[in-house]
């Protein structure tokens, strides 16, 4: 836990604060030294990755002071105060105010080892545990957005949650409406990313004629009417996240400029020749076979390499259908605030109708159903009035993801097996085995 954390030594004697390096190294400790607080400042922040060894005799910034400075920033950073023979009473006040330790000159370098071992190990576990509440807090986030107990819903929770803090670029796919763009922004928020901007790009929506001055920027008299310098997409979200959505509808011109900055990493404005770094995350959504469309020539095949680092298929909402009642239960509370009206009433007539429908349209679709039902006219319009077919299915498959929803949805609704069971009309131990048939969880 321990071997990833460093030391930083704030020790402005050129000779304590080599001997002090080099005892840690030979320990296998890194370490890092600098002369003054106001250096060691620009490299400390609330989740630093080590502990602090420092003189309590500083230029400009005493080390009380110091220790003040640090502790208010981070009250569990661990600090241990290298201290002089006169020093001694200021040490173990600075330990009442928050220190973690002191070391009186001249000491053994094995001592100061053995201090540092022990600073690093609380720091580790300081660390840890930040970490897992990080983890859990995000997990509660993402199933408060992501809604859904499917199992693919499932797993693109916890792929969201894997990636997130990673540097890869993602590509995701799904049909339209299956919630591309919430996932994107979901990556972004669960990410150290997430203080920078969030751009999202349509595709299909920008002109091929705007495309360089929208996405890289110009400079002012880059052309007739350029009067003032302008910030480019890509440049905007450096520092954050670039969302590419129908990437499929880029035209093969624009995917080579495209891929040229994905690659360098750099990009110019129009009208300049100066190279301006870059450091966004990119993730674009698609809702094509991309492999299939490079096959055809409608899709650059570097490019679609270049995105898919990391890949996430969205399943339909046809394939998760037991998340059907929760997720509309949850669009007309939504619309219901937004629309000021009451909550309709949730009936199992209508359950049974919405999880019977193909939902060509997805979550979009059962969204504004939703706000039909909020609004009082849904009749007449699907799922309500004819369904609309999207290919056949077979009855056993449609019979099983009818069941399997309505056992969900009673187990949300009543809490215990016995009385789900009670709901449902059919025995404790039918449905246990139900139950078990699905993979359910009886705590739903």
């Amino acid at each position: 836990m321990t071997d990833a954390l460093k030391v930083l030594i704030v020790e402005d004697d050129p000779d304590v604060a080599l001997g002090c390096e080099q005892a840690l190294q030979l320990a296998g400790i890194a370490a890092e030294c600098v002369g003054s607080a106001e250096q060691a400042r620009r490299r400390l922040g609330r989740d630093f990755p080590g502990i602090v060894v420092s003189d309590i005799r500083l230029p400009k910034l005493d080390g009380m002071s110091f220790l003040r400075e640090i502790l208010a920033v981070d009250p569990e950073l661990p600090v241990v105060l290298i201290t002089g023979h006169g020093d001694v009473s200021m040490a173990v006040q600075a330990m009442k105010d928050g220190a973690q330790d002191f070391i009186q000159k001249p000491f053994a370098p094995e001592y100061l080892v053995e201090v540092v071992r022990r600073a690093l190990e609380k720091r580790g576990l300081v660390l840890e545990v930040r970490k897992l509440r990080h983890q859990l807090d995000q997990r509660d986030q993402l199933e408060g957005k992501m809604i859904g107990r499917a199992p693919g819903m499932q797993k693109i929770r916890t792929l969201v949650a894997g990636l997130a803090d990673s540097a890869a670029d993602v590509l995701i796919h799904g049909e339209t409406g299956t919630g591309k763009e919430l996932v994107a922004r979901c990556l972004h928020e669960a990410s150290s990313r997430r203080h920078g901007n969030f751009v999202a790009i349509n595709c299909g929506g920008l002109p091929e004629t705007l495309f360089d001055t929208e996405i890289f920027g110009h400079e002012a008299g880059a052309y007739t009417g350029a009067a003032k310098k302008r910030i480019g997409k890509i440049e905007h979200a450096s520092g954050g996240t670039l969302f590419l959505d129908e990437i499929e509808s880029m035209p093969l011109a624009m995917q080579i400029k495209l891929l040229r900055v994905l690659q360098e990493r750099t990009l110019e404005r129009l009208g300049s020749n100066t190279q301006i770094p870059i450091d966004c995350r990119v993730i674009a959504a698609t809702k094509t076979d991309l492999l299939e469309l490079a096959a055809k020539g409608g899709f650059r095949a570097d490019l679609y390499y270049r995105l898919s680092v990391a890949t996430l298929e969205l399943p339909p909402l046809r394939e998760r259908r037991e998340d059907i009642p929760l997720l509309f239960e949850h669009f007309l509370l939504q619309a219901a605030a937004r629309h000021q009206r009451p909550v309709p009433e949730t009936t199992s007539g209508r359950i049974r109708q919405l999880v019977g429908y193909a939902w060509p349209g997805n979550v979009r679709e059962l969204r504004n159903v939703a706000d039909r039902c909020v609004l009082g006219i849904e009749s007449g319009s699907p799922p309500f009035g004819q369904p609309q077919a999207s290919g056949p299915t077979p009855l056993a498959e449609t019979v099983e993801a009818f069941e399997r929803a309505l056992i969900v949805d009673a187990l949300r609704r009543h809490g215990s097996l016995a009385r789900t069971a009670e709901a449902l009309a059919v025995a404790k131990t039918t449905l246990h085995d139900k139950i078990r048939k699905y993979g359910l969880d009886e705590s739903n």
